[in-house]
């Protein structure tokens, strides 16, 4: 989710989301899925895995559920066959919105995104229509008061590790790479027992939208809250320049 702070941003989404642990674990359930067809049961060889097991563990999801979620996914057989599904579309305020999905159901996921879409009068798109605004890249969020490094020694590790940038804020780092040298950068940081609030690979708008009016911010809000609230949604990014 994109804004003027995207630790704020992420705060906001986090805080809401626990509101839903639901969709939380589901979402995680699908990523853990994904990582042991991808790469294997074994964290210690399948770094992606590694990853999505310390996410669970931030949100709290149980040791067993994380287990048993391996193990089906190992097990192979019978089991969802998840698809990552992208969206793209215009909220009010010409504000350009990307969705990306975990689904095993495309029609479900389809209906939901346009509904949400729809609710708060914004349209759906066709593929690429708003993607060419926003650059592809890695990108690491670093909360400051969990980070043991000071900005040089942390800007000294990712350089080196290949990064392409090191943003400091007031209460956060920003790390950018390229999305090739992503997971190297990654493993890195976890080599130095740095905590990340929040890494993957994201779509960051080139220029933003500023919107004032207070009933298109309401109707832009309503489309975004549908999207949190949807199983099916992994992530969204958009260009809008909140207040």
């Amino acid at each position: 989710m994109s804004g003027h702070s995207k630790f704020a941003n992420i705060r906001a989404k986090k805080e809401k989301n626990d509101a839903a642990k639901g969709k939380i674990y589901t979402i995680i359930g699908r990523e853990i899925a994904i990582a042991v067809r991808e790469g294997g049961p074994d964290p210690n060889n399948n770094f992606k895995l590694k990853f999505v097991i310390q996410k669970a563990k931030a949100a709290n999801m149980p040791n067993d559920t994380i287990e048993r979620g391996i193990k089906k996914a190992a097990g192979g057989g019978e089991g969802a066959e998840y698809q990552q599904l992208r969206y793209e579309g215009y909220g009010v305020g010409g504000v350009a919105i990307i969705v990306d999905t975990l689904t095993d159901n495309k029609n479900r996921t389809a209906a939901n995104i346009k509904a949400a879409f729809s609710k708060g009068q914004g349209s759906i798109g066709t593929p690429n229509s708003v993607s060419y605004m926003f650059d592809r890249k890695g990108q690491i969020i670093i909360d400051k008061e969990e980070c043991s490094l000071s900005g040089d020694e942390l800007m000294e590790l990712v350089l080196d590790a290949g990064a392409e940038d090191l943003k400091e804020e007031e209460d956060s780092f920003e790390i950018l790479t390229d999305p090739d040298d992503f997971d190297q950068v990654q493993e890195a940081l976890d080599k130095a027992s740095v905590p990340m609030l929040q890494a993957g690979i994201a779509m960051l708008p080139q220029t933003t939208v500023s919107v004032t009016d207070e009933q298109l911010v309401k109707n832009l809000r309503r489309t975004l809250d549908l999207l949190d609230e949807d199983d099916d949604v992994q992530d969204y990014y958009t260009n809008w320049e909140e207040e």
